[in-house]
């Protein structure tokens, strides 16, 4: 009996295992069908189904993390973390280029590379906010309610959240949407 209650002490005292479920990322692609007597950008600005506060993209980021956690409620009401787990999946929207005369190739070919650099990017900060966000919840200190340790949880995450998406608008107001990286065409 003694050593079940070490046990179980040794459980409840352990640190709070953190993990970061993360989903291979996604590709999708919208196919620009190639006309020879068109310019390259104009075959895009047509092609491109991304659309964002009306700006037309030629390739988009989209990222998604959620969390969940376990607790365990001591007799005395307080409440300690158990168990964290976040989940970050992401999907990466890229244009596919069908024909074309030899020039256009030449420039998609160059085009493609730089802009998938730069969704890249968009990744790599979400990913940062699904590690930060695992991170700072599972630093989370006992406190006097179940109830509390949740609203401070998730209020946590959605500010993390908040701050990693104007981290992504400083990107690209840092790199032109790209045009820095090399993603951009002119006419």
């Amino acid at each position: 009996m003694r050593n079940l209650i070490l046990l179980f002490l040794l459980l409840i005292t352990w640190p709070v295992m953190a993990v970061v479920n993360e989903k291979q990322i996604d590709y999708t692609y919208y196919v620009v069908s190639a006309d020879p007597s068109r310019l390259l950008v104009d075959l895009l600005n047509t092609a491109s189904p991304i659309r964002n506060n009306g700006k037309l993209f030629f390739g988009y980021t989209e990222w998604n993390i959620s969390w969940n956690y376990r607790w365990h409620e001591k007799s005395n009401g307080r409440c300690k973390l158990t168990a964290v787990t976040t989940n970050f999946s992401a999907n990466i929207q890229l244009p596919k280029l069908r024909g074309g005369n030899t020039t256009q190739r030449k420039r998609f070919d160059k085009f493609l590379p730089a802009l998938r650099t730069h969704e890249l990017g968009h990744y790599k900060i979400g990913k940062e906010a699904a590690t930060t966000i695992d991170k700072k919840i599972n630093a989370l200190p006992e406190m006097k309610s179940c109830k509390k340790l949740g609203t401070t949880a998730n209020k946590m995450g959605d500010r993390i959240l908040d701050e990693y998406r104007k981290k992504e608008k400083q990107y690209d107001a840092s790199t032109s949407h790209g045009k820095s990286q090399g993603a951009w065409l002119e006419n």
